[in-house]
């Protein structure tokens, strides 16, 4: 792979930028995709946009917006109660239906016209929030759909999808840059740098997954 180019979806957060250092090691160019979908605030896409420049790659910005108005959830609803767990017969109202979906398809057509054949995002199966489109037979359809609907060859590589948060912490320390994900991305749910309010289920699961691997470090 180390000849090939990528092209890594980037949204400033914790697993994204793990994402990111991660294809800067394994091909020879790397660009980022970032999407805004009408989320609650859009301090992400500064983050995303400073991780960009410092790991000296071409950054994008492509606004998707209209994903906010196809359903109603927390992460485009201020004004919806954030759900802090998982419900038991349902998906937890963080949910955004087609999210992956949508920024899967975008990433591919932005990535064919710059020839680029791999993508990489920063879902993960083994640590997740109870999302369907972060599985790993969602990422395998996908890939069979994009390829079948644009006569391409792409790989979605997904670095995160078996490794748990603790194991993402020492990816980005094996990687050189834990300190640089603790301190300068945003993964909370509610626009907070760094370890974030604390609260949301995002960075409930950052924390926990930081605290596991600190004992161990």
């Amino acid at each position: 792979m180390k000849n090939e180019s990528a092209l890594v979806l980037h949204s400033g957060g914790q697993d994204s930028t793990t994402c990111l250092f991660w294809a800067l090691k394994h091909f020879r160019e790397v660009r980022t995709l970032c999407i805004t979908y009408g989320q609650r605030h859009c301090l992400e896409v500064e983050v995303a946009e400073k991780i960009a420049q410092k790991a000296g790659v071409p950054f994008q910005l492509l606004d998707a917006s209209v994903i906010s108005q196809l359903s109603d959830n927390s992460l485009t609803n201020p004004d919806m109660v954030m759900d802090e767990e998982k419900p038991a017969d349902s998906y937890p109202n963080t949910f955004v239906p087609g999210r992956n979906l949508f920024f899967l398809t975008f990433a591919a057509v932005i990535a064919r016209s710059h020839g680029i054949k791999n993508i990489v995002t920063g879902v993960s199966q083994a640590d997740y929030s109870g999302y369907p489109d972060c599985r790993d037979t969602f990422i395998r359809s996908t890939n069979v759909t994009l390829n079948l609907a644009m006569d391409e060859q792409f790989i979605l590589h997904t670095p995160l999808m078996w490794l748990s948060k603790a194991e993402t912490w020492a990816l980005a320390d094996d990687l050189g840059v834990f300190d640089l994900v603790k301190n300068e991305t945003l993964t909370c749910y509610k626009g907070i740098l760094a370890d974030g309010c604390g609260q949301c289920p995002s960075c409930r699961l950052r924390k926990a997954g930081l605290d596991e691997y600190m004992k161990r470090r």
